[in-house]
């Protein structure tokens, strides 16, 4: 924050009390909309770990994860996550991932984003097709 990387996020991933993932807030300084804190330590530990799962692993970060970095910990699959600021405090100071809420609540042709359908048929394929592989690798 103080190196104008970002916002005023930090998070570590730890396992065993071992802290194997840092990351943070560095969105404006990549260009990039995901790179929060959360995501930033999640990719960190994973890339250490070289595995896509968490498992055994806890999160704590300095707020209330956003939708975005909650999406992050499920697909991690973090055994836990600790934090500090709520995401109220961080509205307060100006990030109101309440809006991001509300939308997710909404059906999906009442969001402010349109949402809309196509070649479904060919996308059901695909899906088949990796049902079908056997030397996959689930997730």
């Amino acid at each position: 924050m103080e190196a104008n990387q970002g916002g005023p996020f930090g998070a570590v991933v730890v396992r065993d009390s071992q802290i194997i993932g840092t990351g943070w807030n560095r969105v404006t300084s990549t260009n990039d909309p995901t790179a929060h804190a959360e995501v930033e330590a999640i990719r960190d530990a994973c890339r250490r770990l070289n595995t896509f799962s968490l498992e055994g692993c806890e999160l704590y970060s300095s707020c209330e994860p956003c939708p975005l970095c909650l999406a992050a910990v499920y697909w991690s699959r973090l055994d836990r996550v600790y934090y500090a600021a709520t995401c109220d405090d961080a509205a307060i100071a100006g990030f109101d991932d309440r809006s991001f809420y509300d939308e997710l609540r909404k059906p999906a042709n009442l969001r402010s984003i349109p949402l809309q359908q196509a070649l479904r048929e060919e996308a059901v394929d695909v899906l088949k097709s990796w049902s079908a592989k056997v030397d996959k690798t689930p997730y």
